[in-house]
Formats: C-alpha cells, sequence, structure tokens
C-alpha cells in the first residue's frame, strides 16, 4: 500500500486495482524502463512515418495519380477522403488490438502493429497507378489505407503504455512524451522524404519517384520490429495478470463503468487531432495551390515537426508539475490564435512566416496538448482497462478529426478560402477544451513516500 500527496496537499492512498504501486526501482535510471522508452519512441516513429507519409502525399501527389477523372479541386477531394479512410480503421484497429493488448499483453501487439503498417506501405509504393489499373488502382489504394488504419489504432495506446506503465506514476507525462515524440518525428521524416523526392523532375516523380519513400518503409520495420522485440512486458500488466483479474470485455467494462471518462477523453482527442488535421494537411493543401509556395510549406512543416519533437518531453515535465490539464488547455489556445493569421502567413511567399506557422501550432501548441495528453488518459482508468480505453478514446477522437479537411473542402465549394477549416478547428478546440476543464484529475504523486 502506498501513499500520494497530489499537488492540493490532499492525501490519496492507492488501490490495488486502480493504480497499483510500481517498484522502487522503476524510474528513469532502471535499464528495462529506459528499453521500454527507446523501443517505443523509435517504433513509434516509424509506425507515423508510415501513416502521415500518405497523408502528406494525399495534399501535394496522389490525387493526379489515383483521381485523375476529376478536376483539380474533386481529385484533392477524394484523396482526402482516402486519408479519411485510414483514420475510420483506427477504432477498429484500436478494438481489437485494444482487447488482446489487454487480455494477453501489450509487447505481443506492439510487434503486430508495426509489422501490420509496414506491410501496408510498403505494398503502397508497388500500387499501379490509375493510367496503369483503372479503378483498381483507388480501390487497391484505399483496401491499404484502410489497413494501415487498423495498425495504428492499436499503435498509439500500446506503445505509450507500456512506456508509461514502466515508468513512476509520478513522471509519466515525462515517460510517455519520449513514444508521443514518435508522431512528430515520423511526420517530419515523412515530409522530408516527400520534400526531397518532389526536387525530381516532374515525370520521374510521378512515374517511380513517389514511390521510394514507401518502399523505404520496410527496413525501417525491420529495425523497429527487433528493437521491440528486446522490451519486457508491462510490469503492472504481469502484476494484473499474476492476480487474475484481467478484464474479459476491456472495452465493454469502460462503457459500463467509466463512460464520462471515455466521452471527455474521446473530444479531448478530436481538438488533439484536429489541429494534425488542420494544419498538416488542409492548410498544406490550400498553401500548395501556388506550385512555387509546395517546398517552402514542406519545409516549414517539417521545422514545426522537429521542434515538436524537442519540446515535447518538456511539456511532459510541466505537465508532471503543473497538472495536465493546464497544459493541454494552454496548447490548445496557441493553436486556436494561430490558425487566425496561418492563411494569409502560408500564402505571403515569405518562408519566414511559413515557418512560424508550423513551429507556433505544432511546435508549441500541439506539443503542449500531446506532452500531457498520454498520462491524462492513463490516469483515468485501471490496468485492466487501459488498452482498450486509450484505443476507444484517442482513436475515436482521431477519426472523426480526420474528416475535418474533407468538411471543410466540402463547405468551401472550390472556392479558394480557408474560412471553413479556421471556423471548423475553433469551434472543436472549444468543446475539447470544455471536455479536459471538466474531467477530475486523476491523484499524481510528488513524490514516493512509504506507509
Amino acid at each position: 500500500m502506498r501513499e500520494t500527496v497530489t499537488q492540493s496537499g490532499d492525501h490519496h492512498v492507492a488501490l490495488p486495482e486502480e493504480n497499483p504501486a510500481l517498484p522502487e526501482d522503476a524510474g528513469p535510471g532502471d535499464r528495462m524502463a529506459r528499453r521500454a522508452v527507446i523501443a517505443s519512441t523509435i517504433g513509434s516513429a516509424i509506425e507515423w512515418y508510415d501513416f502521415y507519409l500518405y497523408s502528406t502525399a494525399s495534399a501535394v501527389l496522389l490525387g493526379p495519380l489515383f483521381f485523375p477523372q476529376h478536376s483539380s479541386a474533386t481529385a484533392t477531394l477524394a484523396a482526402f477522403a482516402t486519408y479519411a479512410a485510414g483514420f475510420v480503421a483506427r477504432p477498429v484497429g484500436g478494438a481489437i488490438i485494444g482487447h488482446f493488448g489487454d487480455r494477453i499483453g501489450r509487447k505481443a501487439m506492439l510487434v503486430l502493429t508495426l509489422v501490420t503498417m509496414g506491410a501496408a506501405t510498403f505494398l503502397v509504393g508497388l500500387l499501379p497507378t490509375y493510367e496503369q489499373a483503372g479503378l483498381w488502382a483507388p480501390v487497391l489504394l484505399v483496401t491499404l489505407r484502410v489497413v494501415q488504419g487498423i495498425g495504428i489504432g492499436g499503435e498509439w495506446g500500446g506503445g505509450v503504455l507500456i512506456t508509461t506503465e514502466h515508468a513512476p506514476s509520478h513522471r509519466r507525462g515525462l515517460f510517455s512524451s519520449f513514444p508521443a515524440a514518435g508522431f512528430p518525428i515520423g511526420l517530419a521524416a515523412s515530409t522530408g522524404m516527400i520534400s526531397l523526392i518532389t526536387l525530381m523532375p516532374e515525370d520521374a516523380l510521378l512515374s517511380w519517384g513517389w514511390r521510394l519513400p514507401f518502399l523505404a518503409s520496410a527496413i525501417l520495420v525491420l529495425v523497429g520490429v527487433v528493437v521491440r522485440l528486446g522490451v519486457a512486458e508491462s510490469p503492472e500488466f504481469v502484476r494484473e495478470h499474476a492476480r487474475g483479474t484481467l478484464a474479459k470485455a476491456p472495452i465493454a467494462d469502460v462503457l459500463r463503468e467509466r463512460p464520462g471518462q471515455a466521452i471527455r477523453g474521446a473530444l479531448a482527442a478530436l481538438g488533439l487531432a484536429m489541429i494534425v488535421s488542420t494544419y498538416s494537411v488542409y492548410l498544406l493543401a490550400y498553401g500548395s495551390t501556388r506550385p512555387e509556395a509546395r517546398t517552402e510549406l514542406l519545409n516549414g512543416l517539417m521545422i514545426g515537426a522537429v521542434l515538436e519533437a524537442l519540446l515535447l518531453p518538456v511539456f511532459g515535465m510541466l505537465s508532471d508539475r503543473f497538472g495536465r490539464r493546464r497544459i493541454i488547455l494552454f496548447g490548445y489556445t496557441v493553436c486556436a490564435l494561430v490558425v487566425l493569421p496561418a492563411p494569409h502567413w502560408m500564402t505571403s511567399g515569405n518562408s519566414v512566416l511559413s515557418g512560424l506557422t508550423f513551429a507556433l501550432a505544432l511546435g508549441v501548441g500541439h506539443a503542449a496538448v500531446y506532452g500531457g495528453f498520454a498520462a491524462f488518459l492513463v490516469e483515468l482508468f485501471p490496468t485492466r482497462q487501459r488498452y482498450s480505453a486509450l484505443a476507444l478514446t484517442y482513436q475515436l477522437g482521431a477519426t472523426i478529426a480526420s474528416f475535418g479537411p474533407l468538411v471543410a473542402g466540402a463547405l468551401a465549394d472550390g472556392e479558394r478560402t480557408a474560412t471553413p477549416g479556421i471556423y471548423l478547428l475553433l469551434g472543436t478546440l472549444l468543446v475539447s477544451g470544455m471536455a479536459v476543464a471538466t474531467t477530475r484529475p486523476a491523484p499524481r504523486p510528488l513524490r514516493r513516500q512509504k506507509t
């Protein structure tokens, strides 16, 4: 039994089922804890590279390759719809993989999700285009995008979970921020690859050059699998398994026992994901309507992603010190303020303003939200439900957000305007902020005290 002191000064005795005490040596200096952080971060970066490789490519390349029979605006909408298809599959993947993650363990599922994502991404690089295969080309593309969605649906929860459950509970924000950094690392790597190949001659790019980033995924996945196989199972899951208290139907238990936490978690995730959909897909496509601005915007996106990777641990530590809600709400506010001048900055032709847009929105705003977000969700649910609960809440919010570019583009009705996307993001962040602000924070120990 362990007594903790919360930041409000209240005393809290952790119940074995809700928040089992970690071993005293399970801190940052623990070898296995460090290995879990490294393996989760590397694997997460590879998976997000795979997933957002398509997202970036859909904004600047894939429309004319797979949907050329439409007008330019309609082709972009079709590419956005395929982008959203991957997100629709994410709750399905999260439910399936989360169930087995809570039943048989986190580690096996993390290896499975990595292989699934890698295989789907590699096969995208082998697909025939519309010119070569007609309607089969977009059908196969959507199918593989759905497989990607299933893989990433189980990846996020497992990646942050095995790291967080290896961490001391008073440093969950810091520990979980490292696998979260896999997102901006993967986004920067995928954007860098697309930016690099767009320097190729147009004919070569559209005939074979676009395939290279997808095919390169096979090497990355092999590295990630080897690293993840060396990580021990989560100590919290091992203890739950030893007690014989694993949930038989964890998702059903979440919905029955903690519906309020699940709804608030999903709404919080909606805001988190809508930031990415708006800035890295919708506004990127809006600014890329000028061909000469494409490289400039991709470089700005990379700057924002790299800055986010660097600042995520900082915001993770701040969430441990000042609370998850304050840091998350700060991030929502930054992203809401930046979106107002963002369309002008991104089309100004000024590379400094383009870079500043992504640096503030992703590097600061999204980093603040994401830095404490995983620990925020982990602390809402007990060990026996966590994998399924994280998959359900995060992937549901992310799926709804994925339709943001499609809805905003449809509301624009062919006009070159960013106004629908701005209003959509502002409304979403308001709802998400209310959900976070009304969530009862879980007790987080500032230090361990033996009783």
